[in-house]
């Protein structure tokens, strides 16, 4: 019974929005052209230490197809996708001792590489618990804060992420 079923699949025309993307930088990393340091991998998605993270740990996690939106994911990728985030996010957690993340995935705006992915990035710590000042501050705009994020961000260090996502690789 399955080797008819996989024979019914044999020739069949993929979508066109599913097939590899030479221009993509995720469809070039998932064949291997980029480098990336991977941390979980399955036939359906790969998850990578994101080369200009936010923070420390700042993980995507990504489907093997080329798929735009995330609104077009097939079941079973979407599937897929959920257990992904969810092993990783654990294991991110665990290394880099911090439980609150932001999983975040954007659809067109924000959207850096049009190949669906989610970032999981581990939140900031604060040192000390929050203080109550006399004096109001008044809150940025997000487009402030937005600003401040990018202009924190780095290159990953080739060693450092070798390291981090050896802690990272020990806890999935």
């Amino acid at each position: 019974m399955t080797s008819f079923m996989i024979n019914e699949h044999v020739g069949r025309n993929v979508h066109k929005d599913w097939r590899y993307d030479s221009g993509c930088t995720f469809c070039r990393i998932i064949g291997k052209e980029l480098p990336s340091a991977v941390l979980y991998e399955t036939d359906e998605v790969v998850a990578i230490l994101d080369i200009l993270p936010l923070r420390p740990g700042h993980t995507l996690v990504i489907p093997k197809v080329h798929i735009p939106h995330v609104t077009d994911l097939p079941e079973t990728i979407a599937a897929a996708m959920g257990v992904a985030v969810s092993k990783v996010g654990k294991a991110v957690s665990e290394a880099m001792q911090n439980t609150a993340l932001n999983i975040v995935c954007n659809q067109e705006y924000a959207q850096s590489v049009p190949h669906v992915h989610f970032h999981i990035i581990p939140a900031p710590q604060f040192e000390g618990s929050p203080r109550i000042d006399a004096t109001r501050v008044v809150p940025r705009t997000r487009r402030e804060l937005h600003q401040l994020e990018y202009e924190e961000r780095s290159e990953l260090d080739e060693d450092e992420g070798r390291e981090l996502a050896e802690k990272i690789r020990a806890r999935l």
